[in-house]
């Protein structure tokens, strides 16, 4: 499912416009972004945390060549399900 495929199904779900839908999606997603920029967690209890985790830096591999090259360490977002979301999927 894509971003306009998850707005058609909070239409349908809400019965609020396409519109409305969409810049509610929008915001949430804006909001989750800034607070993971700001090393928060977003908890949203019995659906999941969303965090920034530190990825550390390693040596790898460039494809193209074969050569050797440094990965840098870095934060990257990550998500973790919730005993309820788990639940639903079962």
């Amino acid at each position: 499912m894509n971003k306009d495929a998850l707005v058609d199904r909070m239409v349908k779900l809400t019965g609020y416009p396409k519109a409305t839908c969409k810049e509610c999606l929008d915001a949430f997603i804006t909001a989750v972004g800034n607070a993971l920029k700001q090393d928060e967690q977003v908890v949203l209890t019995g659906f999941g945390t969303f965090l920034a985790m530190k990825r550390a830096g390693r040596t790898g591999v460039n494809p193209a060549t074969g050569k050797k090259m440094t990965i840098p360490a870095r934060r990257v977002p990550k998500f973790r399900a919730g005993k309820a979301l788990k639940d639903m999927i079962k």
